[in-house]
């Protein structure tokens, strides 16, 4: 099978497509011929050696896939060739085929494409945890989205109005802000532009925000913070601008906050019930029209470095997929 093969830490432009042996199907393994892959920021981490994992070399990158169940190793029950399946796997994603314990296949709808599929379970399965399991978002509350028209950005602003809240998106340019509002956000904020707290201030009446989440870090992390209200949660999703901020402790203690971190990964495999029945959720959501993932762009395989570069630019409205 054809796939993108990392040999060692660095930058993703080092990767190569190559000819490799399909990995081996072993008893309880799924077996998938692969049709769409997500791209996410953590991808970009692991190849060039700055995630919190890192696998032995030479390795085939790629968090989630969606394709065809072609085979079923031994005593494999749940599925038939044939199925239509995500695979959420930490490595191997970035292939032909893809082969994963069935605890880590989830059947998808008749009506999601695999292009949507491909792009659904990272963001989706991270913003509703976030906002469901630590942030116990209620309706009526007012939610901050930075990065909003990132992929976990864009899927929280629709989940959290799916869940009946206010939904202010915070982003850099005018264009990011427009597809914000497009996917359901109430009122916007470009931070480059304005006063992120005292945006805020003036939106809610000088109450602040219930809920921030932030995927993006940086310079602007401490201002969404400081525009929280009284028993405020802010949400530690990532850092995509490179920058782990540091707060100050005291901005906790001052209005009774919470300050919450998000690894939707290991909390899915601590909770693999609770998970499964937030992935039933998000799919009744997906089918209702609710939920739909925004697709900035697609590419080959061999084109990788492009989608790739898309994330690390700050191009992607959504998600990126590679396609096979």
């Amino acid at each position: 099978m054809r796939a993108l093969i990392c040999k060692e830490f660095g930058p993703y432009e080092n990767l190569e497509v190559a000819e490799v042996d399909a990995p081996p199907l072993n008893e309880g393994f799924v077996q998938v011929d692969v049709k769409a892959a997500g791209v996410n920021f953590p991808d970009i981490l692991l190849v060039e050696g700055k995630y919190q994992a890192q696998p032995p070399f030479p390795f085939i990158p790629g968090t989630e896939c969606a394709g065809i169940v072609s085979e079923l190793g031994k005593n494999t029950s749940g599925f038939q060739p044939g199925d239509r399946v995500i695979v959420a796997t930490m490595l191997g994603g970035f292939a032909e085929q893809a082969v994963a314990p069935a605890a880590q296949v989830i059947p998808i709808p008749d009506s999601m494409s695999f292009e949507h599929a491909a792009a659904f379970t990272t963001i989706y399965g991270t913003s509703y945890h976030a906002l469901k399991q630590r942030a116990k978002l209620q309706p009526g509350e007012t939610v901050l989205v930075l990065g909003a028209a990132g992929g976990v950005g864009l899927a929280t602003v629709q989940l959290a109005k799916a869940m009946g809240a206010k939904v202010i998106a915070a982003a850099s340019t005018a264009e990011k802000l427009e597809i914000a509002k497009e996917a359901g956000a109430d009122e916007l904020i470009n931070y480059t532009a304005e006063d992120l707290k005292a945006r805020v201030r003036e939106i809610t009446a000088n109450k602040g925000v219930d809920v921030v989440y932030d995927p993006v870090g940086g310079d602007y992390s401490e201002a969404a913070l400081r525009a929280t209200g009284w028993g405020g949660r802010y949400l530690v999703i990532g850092f995509a601008a490179g920058l782990i901020p540091k707060v100050p402790l005291n901005l906790a203690l001052l209005n009774s906050r919470d300050i919450l971190g998000v690894f939707w990964g290991a909390w899915a495999g601590r909770n693999p019930r609770e998970n499964a029945q937030n992935m039933k959720e998000l799919f009744d959501l997906y089918e209702a029209g609710k939920i739909v993932p925004h697709i900035s762009a697609a590419y080959p395989l061999d084109e990788f470095a492009k989608a790739f570069a898309d994330i690390m630019e700050r191009r992607v409205k959504g998600k990126v997929i590679l396609t096979f």
